[in-house]
């Protein structure tokens, strides 16, 4: 078709890759746009595992990994091979996803060319602009240049009026519930050497935020190790990060321990199936916090703000920090007092329907003029 509109779509990060996963599916369907999936390289190995999973592909990829790279060398690259990128093939709109620093570099380089972009998850708030870093300041950064913000919740609409923000706002739900649902709705396995899940009520756990390194992480492998003491019929589950600064700690700490199943990354088809097989979960990741009350899984966040406290405020998770007591504490209270349970696990999960990149594409037609 030649008067197709142009649409580039940009990702670096596994959790890009699962969030946009559903928007690239309705974007390629639609015969009203040619969709351009560009890699930065931000991550590689796990985003190659995503986009094997939703069967999609990257027309480009700018290749910028590199070892021990600086938040600088990820901007700095990405920046500069997106500039070459749109002013070769000008988009008619870019969409970025999230808060990452590709998200960023990747809105500066369009808002240089005069290209206008859509924010995928946009709105998401902790008012503390080094908590988490940088991506509090990726995503405000990223809002004051986006015309078209795909806000996930009523608040996070709330943010971005209240932040004054040019451009036009809707609440679409979250994308990563699509892609959790389209997962699970295939009942994924996940086989861990020696887990049997049926002999263990099973915590998943995943910790790799950079305001938990150092004694942080100390404190919350310490909350594991007084759980897994307490409760003999339960395991942890923890799939370690790549980066040594959490790795090594953590399988120092843990990697002895019988019943702690020290994993590589899952894949995300493993994840999902180990979130419908786990009792509960342990995490500073964001997207977990979003995607495990879908399947009834409560949620401990290992952290001291959240971006999502629609969770919170739900029931669906709740805010314990990283101090090992408090930690044992709240998990404690799940193991022991099934009504407490029960009252997180069928709480109502507030970040969306599964139609969320459905919304986002009737958006975009609507605003580049088709139908």
């Amino acid at each position: 078709m030649t008067n197709q509109k142009r649409v580039y779509i940009i990702l670096g990060t596994r959790p890009e890759a699962i969030k946009l996963a559903p928007v690239i599916q309705v974007f390629q369907r639609s015969s009203s746009f040619d969709t351009q999936i560009i890699l930065t390289g931000q991550h590689r190995e796990m985003v190659e595992q995503v986009m094997q999973l939703f069967n999609f592909k990257a027309d480009c990829d700018l290749e910028i990994m590199q070892p021990q790279q600086s938040l600088s060398d990820i901007t700095c690259r990405s920046l500069r091979g997106l500039e070459t990128l749109f002013q070769a093939s000008k988009p008619d709109l870019v969409l970025v996803q999230g808060d990452t620093t590709t998200a960023f570099a990747a809105t500066l380089a369009a808002f240089y060319q005069k290209i206008p972009v859509g924010h995928v998850e946009a709105g998401l708030r902790t008012d503390d602009l080094f908590n988490p870093y940088p991506e509090e300041a990726n995503r405000r950064l990223i809002s004051q240049l986006t015309q078209l913000h795909f806000a996930p919740t009523p608040l996070a609409v709330e943010n971005l009026l209240r932040s004054g923000v040019l451009g036009k706002i809707h609440h679409t739900g979250n994308t990563v519930i699509d892609a959790l649902l389209n997962v699970a709705s295939r009942q994924p396995a996940c086989n861990i050497p020696g887990l049997n899940w049926d002999s263990y009520r099973t915590l998943l756990a995943t910790v790799h935020r950079r305001e938990n390194w150092g004694e942080p992480l100390q404190g919350i492998a310490q909350g594991f190790l007084q759980i897994l003491d307490k409760f003999p019929d339960t395991a942890l589950l923890l799939p370690l990060h790549r980066n040594p600064t959490v790795r090594e700690p953590l399988q120092a700490l843990l990697g002895n321990h019988p019943r702690i199943f020290l994993t590589e990354p899952l894949d995300y088809a493993e994840l999902v199936g180990a979130i419908g097989r786990s009792h509960l979960l342990l995490t500073d990741s964001g997207g977990l916090q979003e995607e495990a009350p879908s399947l009834g899984k409560p949620v401990l966040v290992l952290r001291e703000t959240t971006e999502r406290p629609e969770a919170v405020a739900a029931g669906t998770a709740k805010l314990v920090g990283t101090a090992s007591e408090d930690i044992f504490a709240a998990a404690s209270e799940l193991l022991s007092n099934s009504s407490a349970y029960e009252a997180m696990a069928n709480a109502i999960n507030p970040f969306g329907d599964g139609h969320a990149a459905e919304r986002i594409l009737q958006i975009v037609q609507n605003y580049l003029g088709i139908g």
